[in-house]
């Protein structure tokens, strides 16, 4: 209903409408799955590296987007100065 709305608004073009919401709705979720990705790996590497068993299995075990390995990265290690 909302379609033919537009449709009789607006004319033929805005028929795509909808579709561009779900692609770029489909975009907006391949970003945020890179962005844990690449987080959660880094916060692994990290946790392995300093034999940190319990942040690595919370890692695995908890999805947050990257914030939980955000704040391990730069909050709860420090950084060795060499």
């Amino acid at each position: 209903m909302l379609l033919a709305n537009i449709s009789r608004m607006w004319g033929n073009w805005a028929e795509p409408l909808p579709m561009l919401g779900f692609v770029l709705g489909g975009l907006g979720l391949l970003i945020l799955v890179a962005w844990s990705i690449y987080w959660k790996g880094l916060a692994l590497w990290k946790a392995s590296k300093d034999h940190n068993k319990v942040w690595f299995v919370v890692f695995l075990l908890v999805n947050t987007l990257g914030i939980l390995e955000i704040l391990y990265l730069y909050v709860f290690t420090r950084r060795k100065h060499k």
